[in-house]
């Protein structure tokens, strides 16, 4: 598969095309980081707010991920993708348009929405490659995509200062932050008209059940509930986040009634999850042992989806700030130091999905990088204003080469889980990458960059305890097709396309 990947033909079109329009939404959902204090400084935001911001940048792709799931195991990832980054547009203007903080916090819980398109790339490239290739295929996709993370965070600013003549010589975000959206709503259009969802022959398979993920136990039921009730703790520590002091932009009543809203939007995913999986709640329908899988193992990849993408939309939301204030450093010099961590995406989360590919054990690979998560916050914890600057950028990058390999760790999984849904197992998984970016911004919000770094530390270093003693080698991780596809059809067909 590496000697053929830049060949730009066949299923290699395929997962270029995708990952390039990751890689759009990331630059999207990530221009306002290397911005945040320059535009704190000219709408004369508290730090309060700064930091807030950051946070609504992630909300709203919680439950947009989940929805992605449902609706791209419905339509297909070709018209899914295109909407998505069609509809980018929105917020990016919406952004570069805004005036004060309230109209800031909607323009970027608009853009938490744009997040969810990783969850689409994840179905589209497991139906053009094979499970035994999964990991470094998935890999390409996330990391290659994230690397808009550093699109964001070394190119925005240049652009910035190159057009600052027609912002009266200051840094022209406005400009640079509205032109992302343009181009990846162009790209929306061209991705529609260049791109199928499968490859010839081959049958895109959809879920019998619209609505809720179809489970295959009881047991599988509650958990899955329990997860659901774990995103709408997020979005409601959000709502309780911008009720506080020097934030205001709910009430108290407000916060109260956004809490209410979301307990019935709790109520409305547990009546929809009932309905989907009824008979087997009643015990009208058992499942054979072929079509079952444990909702318990999908919770522990959330698990190790928030010590690692959550730990990463945390770093790269607060690094440049960080390295601008700790080592007092114009922000456009602190912008590109910051964006060494995600440039590593480049290679870590491809490498990530090679290493679980060729290691012979899925498990055990995620098990040792997210050890390596762990150390490396922990050494992060440390980092001070007497610090060498490489030095501290030395041990960002390594927390940053094992967050984002955990992530390529991560969707090698995935994908082998239960092919049908991958979407909304996808979105599953990816929702809780947010979770954690909600949750360690929120503690970030409230306490100083060492306490973050630590707490993400010791999560991870949790995460690995539990990977090592429950987490399940996936059924045919190896295989050459996934379970129920017969191995000489799926071999025809890649065959045929290269």
């Amino acid at each position: 598969m590496l000697k053929k990947l830049f060949s730009f033909s066949d299923r290699y079109r395929i997962l270029h095309q995708t990952w390039f329009a990751f890689f759009l939404t990331f630059v999207c959902w990530f221009n306002f980081a290397p911005f945040a204090t320059t535009i704190g400084r000219e709408l004369h935001l508290a730090p309060e707010q700064i930091k807030t911001l950051g946070i609504c940048n992630l909300a709203l792709t919680i439950p947009a991920r989940l929805i992605i799931g449902m609706l791209l195991d419905r339509f297909g990832p070709r018209i899914t993708y295109s909407i998505l980054l069609m509809f980018t547009v929105v917020p990016c203007l919406a952004t570069a348009l805004a005036q004060d903080f309230n109209q800031l916090v909607i323009s970027r819980l608009l853009m938490g929405i744009v997040g969810s398109g990783f969850v689409v790339g994840i179905r589209m490239v497991a139906e053009w490659f094979q499970p035994k290739e999964m990991g470094v295929a998935q890999g390409i996709y996330g990391g290659w995509g994230n690397f808009g993370a550093f699109g964001a965070e070394f190119a925005l600013p240049m652009i910035a200062v190159a057009t600052s003549f027609f912002a009266g010589g200051a840094s022209n975000w406005r400009f640079a932050i509205a032109l992302t959206g343009i181009i990846a709503a162009i790209y929306g259009v061209i991705y529609y008209n260049t791109v199928q969802d499968t490859p010839a022959g081959k049958v895109y398979s959809k879920p019998k059940k619209n609505g809720s993920l179809e489970v295959t136990s009881i047991k599988s039921f509650w958990a899955m509930i329990l997860s659901n009730f774990g995103l709408i703790f997020a979005l409601g520590l959000l709502a309780w986040r911008l009720e506080q002091k020097k934030i205001h932009f709910l009430t108290l009543s407000q916060m109260y009634l956004t809490w209410l809203v979301l307990a019935g939007l709790f109520a409305y995913q547990t009546y929809k999850a009932w309905e989907v999986n009824r008979e087997l709640l009643s015990g009208k329908k058992t499942y054979p042992a072929s079509e079952r899988f444990q909702f318990g193992q999908v919770a522990l990849l959330e698990f190790t989806y928030i010590t690692s993408f959550g730990s990463e939309l945390a770093a790269v939301s607060m690094l440049p700030a960080f390295f601008e204030k700790t080592f007092s450093l114009e922000h456009v010099v602190a912008g590109m130091i910051a964006a060494t961590y995600p440039f590593l995406n480049l290679f870590s989360r491809p490498s990530g999905g090679l290493i679980s590919d060729k290691f012979g054990s899925r498990k055990w690979t995620m098990t040792i990088i997210s050890v390596g998560i762990g150390v490396s916050y922990l050494m992060a914890h440390f980092i001070n204003s007497s610090w060498p600057i490489p030095v501290a950028i030395a041990v960002t990058m390594l927390a940053a080469y094992f967050a984002q390999a955990g992530c390529g760790a991560t969707y090698s999984i995935v994908p082998m889980i239960k092919k049908e849904a991958t979407g909304q197992i996808a979105g599953n998984v990816g929702a809780y990458g947010n979770f954690g970016g909600v949750v360690y911004l929120t503690i970030f919000s409230l306490t100083d960059a060492p306490t973050l770094f630590s707490t993400m530390g010791i999560a991870a270093l949790i995460c690995a305890f539990m990977c090592a003693f429950f987490l399940k080698e996936p059924k045919g991780s190896f295989a050459a097709a996934y379970e129920g596809e017969s191995p000489e059809t799926a071999t025809t067909i890649f065959l045929t396309e290269e």
